[in-house]
């Protein structure tokens, strides 16, 4: 026996509306997503959230590691693999590219892989790339190498710019370029590496004499400048995104490196996976797996050697 319900009601709106009953109906009129709901869909209240009323086969893929979160299936790629959906329709998606590897001797800290997202991208029913950028590995020689790009159909995120290295008062390098830049070498009166625009941060550069390393940029913030007492600057903040279903911050930069002889302090990593600096008896931190974060760049004196930067990663979602 079919049950009527009593108390419900048709929207058309451009917003969501307000404490709506179960079985109550929504049109979304306005020009993009609300409340999960695209543009000029009709979604139904099922008394814990609205979801799109569809006809026809809905949209479903493979590809990834797929989880559900509300309203969203979400495919997550921690390593290179392919996207497939079933049917044509839209995704959301996180692309983000892996980050650099810090810099040598009082190395600059390493910049993140640049970081896109977006939402309505659309996709056919065709098996999609999908690579994860690998992180680049920190310098026992020279500038820190940098990290290798991540893809996602025509998206394509860069690799995060090596830290700068310095072989003495003056002589060191700049910061290499990047979705954000690499970190000038210590003492290098030298510039941050520039980022790729719309994707990541410029580095910090750094005084030409006893001056720590430049800071590596950040999906959200340039790197800090390495200053005069060798103070190294810090990493550059990353961007936080929910699309994993949990807001996790992503793309922090690498800290610079320094000598602690003169009271010098090595730069921290920005947050988003970005790792911290070394400081003579301290080791520069890698950057995190699958953030995309910069490795700090290496000490003065012991630990030279930069560290690597972290994997990127590939978060795609839609509406179940």
């Amino acid at each position: 026996m079919a049950t009527t319900l009593t108390g419900t009601s048709i929207t058309q709106s451009t917003t969501a509306p307000s404490s709506p009953n179960a079985g109550d109906m929504w049109l979304n009129t306005s020009a993009s997503t609300v409340s999960g709901i695209r543009t000029k869909a009709m979604a139904v209240y099922n008394g814990t959230v609205w979801q799109t009323a569809t006809t026809g086969t809905p949209f479903t893929a493979t590809g990834g590691t797929i989880t559900t979160s509300g309203a969203y299936t979400i495919h997550t790629f921690t390593s290179s693999g392919t996207f497939t959906p079933a049917i044509s329709g839209t995704v959301d998606y996180l692309v983000v590219a892996g980050g650099a590897g810090g810099g040598y001797l009082g190395g600059g800290g390493a910049g993140a892989g640049g970081l896109l997202t977006a939402t309505g991208f659309s996709v056919a029913a065709t098996g999609l790339t999908v690579t994860v950028g690998a992180g680049g590995a920190g310098s026992g020689s020279g500038n820190g190498a940098n990290g290798s790009n991540s893809v996602f159909s025509t998206i394509t995120s860069t690799g995060g710019g090596g830290g700068g290295n310095n072989a003495g008062e003056g002589t060191g390098t700049a910061g290499v370029a990047g979705g954000s830049g690499g970190g000038a070498g210590k003492n290098s009166g030298a510039s941050g590496g520039a980022k790729t625009v719309g994707q990541g941060n410029n580095g910090g550069g750094s005084v030409a004499s006893g001056g720590g390393a430049g800071g590596g940029g950040g999906a959200s913030a340039v790197g800090g400048e390495g200053l005069a007492d060798e103070q190294a600057g810090v990493g550059g903040a990353g961007l936080a995104n929910s699309y994993s279903g949990s807001s996790v911050t992503y793309a922090g930069g690498g800290g610079g490196g320094t000598n602690s002889s003169t009271g010098g302090k090595n730069g921290a990593g920005g947050s988003g996976g970005g790792g911290a600096g070394g400081l003579n008896n301290l080791a520069p931190v890698a950057g995190t797996a699958n953030t995309g974060g910069g490795g700090g760049g290496g000490s003065w004196t012991t630990h030279r050697t930069g560290a690597s930067g972290g994997s990127g990663i590939v978060i795609i979602r839609y509406l179940t």
